[in-house]
């Protein structure tokens, strides 16, 4: 067969249901064989978008969704999301098209080495060379996209490559799982005996630990044991915020009422960490503190990241080793009342602005007061970068894993409104919430008419401050005032009316409740938009670095 025949054969014998993106002239073979397809090719607005939407899919679902650009262009509009979605651990595929390998050795129209592009933001980047390898080569990319850590792997196609013929009897490969290996005895007789001869413990519970199986063993083990559990911004969910265990998150720069439990801990248990989202040298200052790490891999080497026991194999089979020692031996002699008291602290802060009846724009503890009330213990929450990121990292807590999505490894701005189609699409069980400030919102703004076109259920809110809102703050902070960070927004409600979304425009606090409301219960795609208070930014600094506690 036809050598695009047999890479979409083998695709849907991986079981890949989904390919976002934009197409090109180098990509036509390929869009014909799709065509027959069991897989669903979603047309984005931009190539960007179509990333976002992969890595979300990967994220919610475990397993790689495929993003698609063409040659030169299209392959440099797909690399920031693809970058974001690697560096966050979510199994992606990229699929690029590439001029003919008549022409790729001298000046050409479009031509790039789009392979060489994409090795720093990939687990792996391969132009297919014959079309007999692309057996080998999808099932290499879905096996390590999926693999811990997931990331995305690209394949590059040319135009002449997709046209030849495959050698007779060439076929799909079988998929076939494996079990990742589980840590040494001897090694977690170690970790245990450090975690119950610690007298104040605590968890940093990273990205890892959102994994169903893990988040599982992890809740068990804090069960039994009672040790506080910080997560991570990635890691929301892992234990329920209800639990007298969950101490919420870390991973703001200030000293934070988490940062007393980590300081009074003589032993830190990190479990699927990843040192992009929070660097240790703001929890472990001095580099003293006695850690085990539990993860898939070897830990990072850092000065202040240096584990006293290295537990290396699947995280959810090194947590049931754990609850094995713990229910022979019991839990040990622990004293966790700064962690409860530190919890007690957090849950008056997070109700202070409850009931706030503001006018003309809104606090953004009320707003993520109302997010929280508004949605279910299941629903979905996406958040993009920005100020608002920090808030949704402090106020917003979850009771399961994967129902609050946040690019936190690279960062990318732009990923709520694609990430929030891709979710519709897969998990049409759930509300879901994407949550922007004005500046990230309208960098892919364009996807608005891709939500309306496949008539996604979906509400984004936008807080609007009318500038770069994160940086005028951190830049306030070192210097003391901001450079010129300010721009103009469109007509919000003409916008959503452009677009065909349900819109509403709220000023005043009272009113965001009801509008949060009726927007998650309208089919199809709407709008909420409100003027943020950022001012508290600057009154969030003052008092965290004022936070003082005692029992």
């Amino acid at each position: 067969m036809k050598a695009s025949d047999l890479l979409v054969k083998c695709l849907e014998r991986e079981g890949i249901e989904l390919i976002f993106g934009v197409p090109g002239e180098e990509n036509a073979d390929f869009m014909m064989s799709l065509r027959n397809s069991s897989i669903r090719f979603v047309l984005t607005r931009h190539e960007q978008g179509a990333a976002f939407m992969a890595e979300v899919y990967g994220r919610l679902t475990g397993n790689p969704a495929g993003c698609l650009g063409t040659l030169g262009p299209g392959a440099t509009n797909l690399i920031t999301g693809v970058a974001d979605g690697n560096m966050d651990r979510a199994p992606m595929l990229v699929l690029t098209g590439q001029a003919a390998t008549t022409r790729q050795h001298k000046e050409s129209h479009q031509v790039m080495d789009v392979v060489d592009m994409y090795e720093p933001v990939t687990k792996w980047a391969v132009s297919v060379q014959h079309p007999d390898n692309i057996p080998e080569m999808v099932r290499k990319a879905v096996r390590m996209a999926r693999g811990e850590k997931p990331g995305a792997v690209l394949i590059e196609l040319a135009e002449d490559m997709a046209k030849r013929e495959a050698g007779e009897g060439c076929k799909p490969m079988e998929p076939r799982r494996f079990r990742r290996p589980a840590p040494d005895d001897k090694i977690m007789d170690n970790a245990w005996r450090l975690i119950r001869a610690a007298k104040h413990p605590i968890i940093i519970a990273g990205n890892g630990t959102i994994r169903k199986r893990a988040s599982k063993q992890l809740r068990q083990f804090c069960e039994a044991t009672g040790i506080g559990v910080l997560s991570t911004f990635m890691a929301k969910g892992a234990v329920d915020r209800d639990a007298e265990h969950c101490l919420f998150t870390i991973g703001l720069q200030q000293k934070d009422y988490p940062s007393f439990a980590i300081e009074e801990a003589d032993l830190v248990i990190t479990l699927g960490y990843d040192l992009v989202e929070y660097p240790p040298r703001l929890w472990n200052p001095d580099g003293d503190k006695c850690i085990v790490h539990l993860d898939f891999l070897p830990a990072e080497i850092d000065i202040h990241y240096h584990p006293r026991v290295e537990c290396v194999g699947d995280l959810a089979h090194a947590l049931w080793m754990l609850n094995e020692r713990v229910a022979r031996d019991g839990p040990g002699d622990h004293d966790f009342s700064l962690q409860r008291h530190m919890r007690a602290k957090m849950l008056d802060d997070f109700a202070v602005h409850k009931d706030d009846d503001t006018e003309g724009c809104i606090r953004p503890q009320k707003a993520l007061w109302d997010v929280r009330e508004a949605l279910g213990p299941n629903d979905l929450l996406l958040s993009g970068v920005g100020a608002h990121k920090m808030w949704i990292g402090r106020y917003y807590q979850c009771n399961e894993p994967n129902s609050c999505i946040i690019p936190n490894g690279f960062c990318s701005m732009g990923l709520p409104l694609p990430g929030a189609i891709a979710a519709s699409l897969i998990q049409k069980d759930r509300k879901v919430l994407g949550i922007a400030g004005d500046g990230d919102f309208m960098m892919n703004v364009q996807e608005m008419e891709t939500a309306r076109r496949l008539d996604c259920d979906l509400t984004m809110l936008v807080w609007e401050d009318g500038g770069y809102g994160l940086i005028s703050w951190k830049q306030e902070n070192e210097f003391g005032t901001h450079t010129d960070l300010s721009f103009n927004n469109p007509d919000w409600m003409t916008l959503a009316n452009a677009f065909g979304w349900q819109g509403q425009y709220v000023k005043n606090a009272r009113d965001l409740r009801p509008a949060l409301d009726k927007a998650l219960a309208h089919k199809g795609p709407s709008l909420v938009v409100m003027p943020v208070d950022y001012r508290e930014n600057r009154l969030l600094t003052k008092r965290l670095g004022e936070i003082e506690i005692t029992i």
